[in-house]
């Protein structure tokens, strides 16, 4: 069947319609607009009249791709910044308006269990493995541990690449203070994910989403943003770490002048490269060197969600 998934974030609003047949996904279109829905939102608590505009101009292109594509079922999922904002109606009521569908401001346990389920739908996986999927998102950050049988454990915590930049990495680029700061609320926020996550028991750490991506890419020194190249890539923790350090460091022209750098990552990434690196880092320690490297997916919640609607029978 034909189903069409619409991911609304923090930094970005993206949509898949996908063929799904036997519970393989095959695409009909991959978009991505960066609307930074969440701009402002750690601060005020409130969606901005420009984010919301920028979203609704997205949303109207979708559903207008959509309807071409036959007008499958649609599920339209909104993650941290929207369950953060004490505007959200406005975003609901506008998102509704345009789709002539009802938006589902979903809990951060949802958001981690989808992130999984599309993640892992495209890796092999052996039985025996405990899998850990980070998604890396503008607002928050999911730590997902499961096996092919099913989770084990997820914990949604707030921490994420726009998030963070504003809270934290105000200079270009940031100074040590700033990187100092925010490695502890990163640290802080990992103690709290371990309590309810055994990060001690994984055996195979995936990690999804554009700043996990973008510092893959980085890693492999790709001549453009290569998706192909990227998703599947196991990188050790040195070459994860030697990445995400320099991205941190980088001043936001070198940044911009990178070919694989999406536009709207470039202001954030340095947040989302500290964060991806702190987790590798941490994962590797708890568990004694088991866990040396990261696989990069470019599967991720998105995918969920359209494997969801299928499953559903819509």
């Amino acid at each position: 069947m034909r189903t069409a998934a619409i991911d609304c974030g923090t930094n970005s609003i993206r949509l898949l319609i996908a063929d799904i047949e036997d519970g393989v996904l095959t695409d009909v279109v991959r978009l991505m607009r960066v609307v930074r829905l969440g701009e402002g939102v750690d601060a005020t608590g409130r969606l901005s009249e420009a984010a919301l505009e920028r979203t609704f101009t997205a949303a109207e292109e979708y559903a207008a791709l959509i309807e071409q594509h036959g007008a499958p079922p649609v599920r339209f999922v909104a993650t941290s910044a929207s369950r953060d904002a004490e505007n959200r109606q406005v975003f609901v009521d506008g998102i509704r308006e345009r789709l002539g569908v009802e938006p589902e401001v979903i809990t951060g346990d949802e958001e981690a269990r989808l992130s999984f389920d599309g993640a892992v739908s495209v890796l092999a996986t052996a039985d025996d493995e405990t899998v850990l999927v980070i998604d890396l998102g503008g607002g928050s950050t999911e730590f997902v541990a499961g096996t092919t049988g099913g989770l084990i454990a997820a914990r949604s915590t707030d921490m994420g690449c726009v998030r963070f930049t504003e809270r934290f990495l105000q200079d270009d680029p940031p100074t040590e203070a700033q990187i100092a700061s925010m490695t502890t609320a990163v640290g802080l926020l990992m103690d709290e994910a371990a309590v309810q996550v055994p990060l001690e028991r994984i055996t195979k750490l995936v990690g999804v989403a554009g700043s996990v991506t973008t510092v893959t890419a980085h890693a492999l020194d790709l001549p453009a943003y290569e998706p192909d190249s990227i998703h599947g890539s196991e990188l050790t923790v040195d070459a994860i770490s030697t990445a995400a350090a320099d991205l941190l460091h980088l001043r936001r022209e070198d940044r911009a002048a990178l070919p694989y750098m999406h536009p709207g990552r470039v202001d954030v990434i340095g947040a989302g490269a500290l964060i991806w690196m702190s987790i590798v880092q941490r994962v590797a320690a708890v568990t004694s060197g088991r866990v040396s490297t990261a696989v990069t997916s470019e599967h991720d919640i998105l995918d969920g969600i359209a494997l969801s609607v299928a499953a559903r029978g819509e």
